[in-house]
């Protein structure tokens, strides 16, 4: 069926006032301490950190880094497991041996730990997957989930669910999120923008919409967190949990409402889009970050490094305004279809790498694929593609950190930014330092032991912000790079 845009005053007129709880992110902080559990983020790429700032970030899950971050002063952490851009067993897999080595940390450590599965607020992603795994591990212990709760709106982004349909803005208007885009992406398109619907047609049909329980923005701003604790406690089997969210407010009366339902024994996964992550932590908005607070160590010697993936159409438009818009900015960039076909690709690789490796001692550079998309008859062909170009970018950022000083770090897109960050600058360990914009794209700062420690590292989701918003970005980031000295670049 298919929907209509609406704008956001038809929105908010077909809803009651919204429910403001006075402090309830304080109250959150406060009932998290007191709990004395851990709320842990399985983050399927490294986007979902963008409502959060002073949180640490594994991109590893070893015992070492998980005992590192239930170390760290805060009362929860990400985990960037990176499972979309992986195959389904991947997927599957990564997420089992994660949940098992979180398990054994958590023993160890005698603390307890509350699960975020969070994903795409756009739909994309691997469900029911993971959340498969999630609740047939909780089955197998004993203690098994009564809710699902799925929440993935993303409110900076203007992703937002109003009676149970999950919107995207474009421009002044809300589309339903089965007639953009992102809906027909190559490896987990859909067509639902009703949730329930969505729940229906991902999980074929084996949990059917009718039977998807909704806490609806009526629940939400006339019965307060008391009635969002009554409908979670009459849940059972980990049933699906739709919940309708226009404003952050609404997110923190159903977090409050998940927290007094907990107290009375009910045990909640939670399916999320990044907003929902920093309500359930109690993390209060801040502003954008300042150069300082990106550079908390000082200047860096060398240029800057943007490198781009992602081939959505936000992100086509955001790389032709930084090319037009930023001057002195050199760029490489990667042809894909010499990339995948083996006679030419370690060619291209090699052309690409020598270009790098000059142009960054000269400027900051851009690292980009080409902008003509290439997909494969399956999804999973496509997904292959996606990964064949990202360890592409991943080795040509390796190779050119190993050569020359690099002040920062940009990477566009999901898979990019994962795999730039594990395995083109070996970031294991950071903290999520903040924003450059309000609620959008992070900075973490590295807190590996190498020589890379407190490189700014800026993840850029692929379809966030305008038009403008990567030149902002770039230009924000190299600021002060005329006070820095050639022989200190």
């Amino acid at each position: 069926m298919t929907l209509l845009t609406v704008s956001a005053d038809e929105l908010r007129a077909a809803a009651p006032e919204p429910l403001v709880v006075p402090r309830a992110r304080e109250e959150i902080r406060k009932a998290n301490k007191e709990s004395k559990s851990w709320v842990i983020v399985l983050d399927d790429d490294p986007t979902g950190s963008q409502s959060v700032h002073g949180i640490p970030v594994l991109t590893s899950w070893s015992t070492e880094d998980l005992v590192w971050a239930f170390a760290q002063n805060a009362t929860g952490f990400f985990i960037l497991t990176n499972t979309r851009g992986l195959n389904d067993g991947e997927a599957r897999e990564t997420v089992r041996t994660v949940m098992e080595n979180i398990a054994v940390v958590a023993a160890r450590s005698n603390v307890d730990y509350t699960i975020i599965t969070r994903s795409d607020s756009t739909l994309r992603g691997h469900y029911p997957l993971e959340t498969d795994v999630l609740v047939e591990r909780a089955q197998q212990e004993g203690r098994p989930y009564s809710a699902l709760l799925f929440a993935p709106a993303y409110i900076a982004a203007g992703r937002v669910t109003a009676t149970d349909v999950h919107y995207v803005q474009e421009g002044d208007v809300f589309v339903p999120v089965g007639d953009t885009n992102y809906a027909r992406d190559a490896t987990f398109g859909f067509s639902s923008s009703n949730i329930r619907d969505y729940v229906q047609e991902r999980t074929e049909g084996s949990i059917p919409a009718a039977t998807v329980i909704s806490i609806g923005l009526d629940d939400i701003r006339t019965g307060g967190p008391n009635r969002v604790r009554d409908i979670l406690l009459g849940c059972s089997g980990a049933v699906p949990v739709v919940v309708n969210a226009l404003e952050d407010s609404d997110l923190d009366v159903v977090t409050l409402g998940l927290l007094l339902a907990q107290q009375e024994g009910s045990r909640i996964l939670c399916r999320t889009g990044p907003s929902f992550v920093a309500s359930r932590l109690g993390i209060e908005a801040r502003p954008p970050l300042d150069h300082d607070e990106i550079f908390v160590s000082g200047e860096r010697p060398g240029n800057g490094l943007v490198v781009v993936g992602s081939h959505v159409t936000l992100t086509t438009l955001q790389v032709a305004r930084l090319q037009a818009d930023v001057a002195d900015l050199e760029v490489v960039e990667v042809h894909v279809p010499s990339l995948l076909d083996p006679a030419t690709a370690r060619a291209e690789v090699e052309r690409c790498s020598a270009a790098l490796a000059e142009a960054m001692t000269r400027t900051d550079t851009l690292l980009v694929s080409s902008r003509d998309q290439i997909v494969g008859d399956t999804g999973h062909d496509s997904l292959l593609i996606a990964q064949t170009v990202s360890r592409a970018l991943v080795r040509l950022t390796r190779s050119v950190v190993d050569a020359v000083p690099v002040r920062w770090v940009l990477a566009k897109g999901g898979i990019t930014s994962s795999d730039t960050a594990t395995e083109g600058l070996g970031i294991r360990r950071a903290i999520v330092a903040g924003q450059l914009f309000d609620g959008i794209v992070s900075v973490w700062l590295n807190r590996s032991d190498t020589a890379l420690t407190d490189l700014p590292f800026v993840v850029f989701a692929g379809n966030v912000g305008d038009e403008t918003s990567l030149a902002a970005a770039v230009t924000m980031l190299r600021q002060h790079r005329d006070l820095v000295s050639p022989a200190e670049r």
